[in-house]
């Protein structure tokens, strides 16, 4: 009975297995775990090293006797969800998970749960937000101030761009945007970000035609 078990255990998380990772090389390890005999753990072969996936076994009999199911026989697993997780989608810190930064949340928010998806990170650095509000010219696109923004500041200097306000008057329209500036490697000072958001002020009119409120 028990080599039925542990068939019926290893062949179905196996199959969990697989539909994780795909076809992927993996073993069982023998362990103990305080409610199960014989206990294993199941790793596998992930960018090139052995990963701890799950733990298993199958349920010592005293304890289903103690529920009150005696007559019947049984297994266990547990997945570190976290640690799945992490691998699965390179996010490097388990604290992120208890974290409720939009930057990070947002990112998991998707239409197709098995569209392949990769962590982004994102810098912990200090954050300095600016508003730049113009008349926008005719013809205008938000694609237009995106690109605008990309190709006059170092890269990976603007961490979030949004629009704030749009608004009419007369035959002219208007747009604002927040611009969060936050570097990777340091704390952005005062200076350097209105230095930054200098370059697009002075900038708008020429490049885009924008001109500054």
């Amino acid at each position: 009975a028990v080599r039925i078990l542990e068939y019926s255990l290893k062949s179905t998380l196996v199959g969990l297995v697989q539909s994780l990772f795909g076809r992927c090389k993996y073993k069982w390890v023998e362990t103990t775990f305080p409610f199960t005999h014989p206990s294993w753990e199941l790793e596998v072969l992930y960018q090139d090293e052995w990963l701890e996936v799950l733990g298993c076994g199958v349920l010592k009999q005293d304890i289903l006797l103690k529920s009150a199911v005696p007559n019947k026989l049984g297994w266990a697993f547990g997945l570190g969800l976290e640690r799945l997780a992490m691998a699965m989608y390179d996010i490097p810190d388990i604290r992120l998970f208890w974290t409720r930064d939009p930057r990070f949340l947002e990112q998991f928010k998707m239409d197709n749960i098995h569209r392949p998806f990769k962590f982004v990170p994102y810098s912990n650095f200090t954050a300095r937000t600016r508003d730049i509000a113009f008349w926008i010219p005719p013809n205008f696109q938000e694609n237009d101030f995106y690109d605008f923004v990309r190709n006059s500041l170092p890269a990976d200097t603007v961490e979030d761009i949004k629009l704030i306000d749009d608004f009419t008057n007369g035959d002219r329209r208007s747009h604002c945007y927040r611009l969060t500036y936050r570097a990777w490697d340091r704390h952005l000072t005062v200076d350097e970000a209105n230095a930054l958001h200098d370059v697009l002020v002075k900038n708008v009119k020429s490049v885009i035609g924008g001109e500054v409120r």
